[in-house]
């Protein structure tokens, strides 16, 4: 069966299930009047601000839009926005997401989550998500600590990281949450940074258009309890040398003076080159096989000195809530609507005294 979708992701075979938005809308319709409640100066700020200024693209009526969220300094997401939200529970945000999409498939439904949530506790929660192929866009946000209990080391946390949890220094060594994503063979996945607003937009507005599962990291600062982690991403000074800006159909190349390039390496990884090597390659979002992308994904500022940031994958794969709900159809189809009481009260079943 193929699907298409407008932009916010919502099947066009459910629009007409879909109340018309506005026929404009602003900012200020989606921010709520909740006092926000994070530290002074922490990326979640900006987060904020882009998606409150990126809802209305999509042309969704806000009580057609539901953001779930788990634990976490993040998940405070949905109380500081006008449409619909749940604060959830601990790593759970995927499944109650997953449910919500199914059963509900004329929602745009997204999950906002951390680093912490949903790699510690939330783990299987996500990998089963994303492999599932649901239709929900799940950004996470990454600061490579635990912030809300006050700093300690988290799954991105780097080997020896110095923290209240660990005061020799962690001896975990971190998940890369864009090699896990790709692994799980999410249909897209993207990374963007908190402070980057021009950035974030657009890889938001591509996940906002993938029908099927869409996995965002945000790079995002927290500046009381791991202030400056991904600063050479940010200072004017070092970010060209420092970010491979992915763009599909495009060579990698980067550097403040273009001069820098991606090949593949004799053992299949990918190496930092010059510019000019005739194997630079070409970056594809929508190649069937990950493998490039997934080679993509182990690139790190801290081996290779520099970190790709934007789409690494985006390919269209039957989604998991539109299969489901034809399945569903087909059913009564052939058998007409089920009758609970026939079910409770027939021959498999028995009394106790």
């Amino acid at each position: 069966m193929t699907v298409t979708t407008n932009r916010s992701g919502i099947s066009n075979r459910l629009l007409d299930l879909v109340p018309a938005a506005p026929a404009q809308q602003n900012r200020k319709e989606f921010t709520s009047d909740q006092e926000v409640r994070w530290c002074p100066g922490c990326g979640d700020y900006a987060i904020l601000a882009t998606v409150q200024g990126f809802l209305p693209e999509l042309g969704v009526a806000r009580e057609n839009i539901v953001f779930v969220s788990g634990i976490g300094c993040s998940s405070r997401f949905p109380y500081y926005l006008q449409t619909y939200g749940m604060h959830s529970i601990h790593g759970r945000a995927p499944t109650i997401a997953t449910g919500l999409a199914t059963s509900r498939p004329d929602l745009s439904v997204w999950v906002v989550t951390g680093d912490g949530d949903a790699l510690s506790i939330g783990g299987n929660h996500l990998l089963h998500a994303l492999r599932r192929n649901v239709n929900v866009k799940i950004l996470m946000f990454n600061n490579r600590i635990y912030g809300l209990t006050k700093g300690q080391y988290s799954p991105t946390s780097e080997v020896g990281k110095i923290t209240k949890s660990t005061p020799f220094g962690s001896l975990d060594r971190p998940y890369n949450p864009v090699s896990l994503a790709i692994g799980a063979e999410a249909t897209f996945v993207g990374r963007s940074i908190d402070s980057d607003r021009a950035h974030l937009t657009s890889v938001l507005r591509a996940a906002a258009e993938h029908p099927g599962t869409a996995f965002v990291e945000i790079f995002q600062n927290c500046n009381i309890f791991n202030d400056g982690a991904f600063e050479p991403l940010k200072d004017r000074s070092t970010k060209d040398d420092a970010t491979l800006r992915l763009a599909h159909g495009e060579p990698l190349v980067f550097g403040a003076e273009g001069d820098k390039g991606i090949r593949r390496a004799a053992d299949g990884s990918l190496e930092v080159v010059s510019a000019d090597d005739p194997d630079v390659l070409v970056h594809d979002t929508a190649a069937t096989d990950p493998s490039q992308a997934f080679a993509l994904s182990r690139i790190t500022g801290d081996a290779h000195g520099v970190t790709p940031i934007g789409i690494f994958r985006n390919v269209d794969v039957p989604t998991y809530d539109e299969a489901f709900n034809k399945q569903v159809s087909d059913a009564k189809a052939r058998q007409g609507e089920g009758d609970l009481m026939s079910l409770i009260s027939g021959g498999e079943t028995w009394t106790i005294d």
